[in-house]
């Protein structure tokens, strides 16, 4: 008997990476889980499976982040499948690095259309479904904290907006019994980031620890979250970074 046994989840961006360590995290703590996927669809069934193997409902939809009919055919497949969502982790997310005079205004708008007009449209397609008991956790970054190389402005900007959503919707969404809350990785080793990359070590010297995070540590902290144990927990934010923010 796993702490979500007859939950169901939907994690955006699960194909891979972080999202994928959540939805097999959740998926072992007995969670039906729904993800969903830009491009790896192969990536994205692979993640099915192992949900599948773990004896639990899984089910792949392809949905892009800046399309918010796809999304909301994501929640309308979920509750088809299930019946309901009870929990929401929204993970889908993009790298943007640059100097800010090369960044266009067109990628300004795409990286705030997925990580924070997206987090925000998705939590109105899903909050019909969700019961008091439900959660919803968002993934932002350290960076949103602490910028300590440059290059990262639009980035971290598009991350920092999820602490305003968070905090707001914690307050919105208490009296309906929902919490709400932020998860902020560090240098995690992902394929967008790996520890073995050419800015590895430079990244882990901004760490307390001195080392990077695995995908199942930021899982481990949203299992917990919307848990048992993240019964009175909202509003709240909680760093996954090797004390990089120390």
């Amino acid at each position: 008997m796993g702490e979500l046994d007859g939950r169901t989840a939907l994690v955006t961006g699960g194909s891979r990476g972080i999202g994928a360590a959540i939805a097999t995290r959740l998926a072992r703590e007995g969670a039906n889980v729904v993800i969903t996927y830009a491009r790896a669809e192969d990536r994205a069934h692979e993640v099915v499976e192992r949900a599948r193997a773990l004896g639990v409902g899984a089910l792949a939809v392809r949905a892009e982040a800046t399309d918010i009919d796809a999304l909301r055919d994501a929640v309308a497949r979920t509750v088809a499948a299930f019946g309901g969502v009870d929990v929401l982790v929204n993970n889908a997310g993009v790298v943007a690095h640059g100097p800010v005079e090369d960044v266009s205004p067109d990628e300004v708008d795409r990286v705030l259309s997925i990580h924070a007009r997206a987090a925000f449209l998705l939590v109105q397609a899903v909050l019909p479904h969700l019961a008091p008991g439900g959660r919803i956790v968002n993934i932002g970054s350290s960076l949103a904290e602490r910028v300590p190389y440059p290059g990262w402005a639009l980035y971290a900007m598009s991350k920092s907006a999820l602490i305003g959503l968070t905090k707001g919707l914690a307050r919105d969404l208490g009296p309906r019994g929902i919490t709400v809350n932020l998860v902020h990785p560090g240098s995690t080793d992902t394929e967008m980031n790996p520890a073995s990359g050419p800015d590895a070590d430079a990244e882990r010297a901004y760490t307390a620890l001195g080392r990077y995070c695995d995908p199942e540590d930021v899982a481990a902290t949203v299992a917990h979250l919307v848990g048992p144990g993240g019964r009175n927990v909202t509003g709240a934010s909680f760093l996954v970074d090797a004390g990089a923010v120390a």
